[in-house]
């Protein structure tokens, strides 16, 4: 099957009176087209990388909230991960593009050569429209040489940080103790574009406002807000072994809780810590230099696959059991100063060790 007998089952003439939205990270420029209420939605989540005007060169995306088509071509489960986890995403590949639909939501997503579709109910699913917007985000700039790192990272306009872990390894909580500092700016929560440069890393963040989970509330009192004060004393009460791998997703509206102007999309990315720490280690944090040469299996927590959605420079798109290539990260990441962050897990010791980098000297 190809894209044009799916579309010729949808209604694009609806958007043919909304005025779109331009959107620009690094290199890559996107026009999205949406109707309310999705479109307010949108404004909200994308607005660090919304621009006044269009390129020539852009990824044009059409959403069409409750669309929906009767018979779709027959998915296969996509396959997250070294663990092979499946239930999320299914997806076919037709002649000239890529179908994904959201197993639990319903919402789809017709994907060909610079262009994406999204139908279902969109209204109800925002933050999915977000996330598509940004992997084809991701996707332009991995084709052009960009690596996609599973990382958080802040900035002081100088200096760039960028922090990963393993899943539920702190990396949020880390950079959202950071932005207490004065100063600093956000970049990113999950992902960070890298690529390589004289003295540092490029880097750029995507444009989605964190989504965190209560370990990441209930260790900064600036953000107990989010929670109620009987779900808090709910949380409070569990064991920290049950509280922290918790998968329940609260918003963060960045300017709402650090004041505006603190969000920068781009940043020199010159540090680098990976989360190696464990609540049942006692040993005292520890934060030392390390070189990625001599310790590759610090990659696993850095390296990103890019999803469901990627499509390659030659056309085709990923397979799930493509794994990243290391020596891109290595290479995107051989002008910066990499440290393993090991013993307990102590944010404290971490939140001091990230005011002693943004006040040093060189920083200044």
């Amino acid at each position: 099957m190809k894209i044009a007998k799916l579309l010729g089952r949808l209604d694009l003439s609806v958007l043919d009176d909304v005025e779109p939205l331009h959107l620009q990270v690094g290199p890559v420029h996107v026009t999205l087209r949406c109707q309310e209420p999705v479109r307010t939605e949108m404004l909200k989540a994308l607005a660090p990388a919304i621009v006044d005007h269009a390129a020539e060169e852009t990824i044009r995306i059409d959403v069409l909230d409750g669309q929906m088509v009767a018979d779709l071509p027959k998915l296969k489960d996509w396959a997250r991960g070294p663990d092979r986890i499946l239930g999320k995403d299914a997806y076919v590949d037709l002649k000239d593009g890529r179908l994904v639909r959201k197993v639990r939501t319903g919402m789809a997503f017709l994907q060909g050569d610079g262009f994406g579709v999204a139908f279902g109910p969109a209204s109800a699913n925002a933050n999915q429209i977000a996330n598509f917007v940004n992997a084809q985000i991701l996707s332009a700039a991995h084709r052009a040489g960009w690596q996609i790192a599973h990382a958080a990272a802040v900035t002081d306009g100088f200096r760039g940080l960028a922090v990963s872990g393993l899943s539920g390894g702190g990396k949020s909580t880390t950079i959202l103790r950071l932005m207490d500092i004065d100063g600093l700016s956000y970049v990113t929560n999950d992902r960070l574009l890298l690529r390589s440069a004289t003295d540092c890393a490029r880097g750029l963040g995507v444009p989605k406002m964190p989504r965190i989970n209560p370990g990441t509330i209930l260790g900064n009192p600036r953000l107990h807000g989010l929670l109620s004060p009987d779900r808090r004393d709910e949380l409070q009460a569990m064991e920290m072994a049950d509280l922290w791998p918790l998968e329940e997703k609260h918003d963060l509206d960045i300017d709402a809780v650090y004041g505006p102007g603190r969000v920068s999309l781009s940043a020199d990315i010159t540090h680098y810590w990976v989360l190696n720490w464990s609540h049942e280690s006692e040993a005292p944090t520890k934060v030392r230099s390390v070189s990625l040469y001599d310790r590759p299996d610090l990659l696993d927590a850095i390296m990103k696959s890019p999803g469901v959605f990627h499509q390659k420079a030659d056309g085709t798109f990923l397979s799930d059991d493509e794994e990243p290539d290391p020596s891109g990260y290595v290479q995107a990441l051989r002008n910066v100063e990499i440290y393993e962050i090991s013993g307990r897990i102590d944010f404290d010791a971490l939140a001091d060790a990230g005011r002693a980098l943004f006040s040093s000297v060189e920083a200044e």
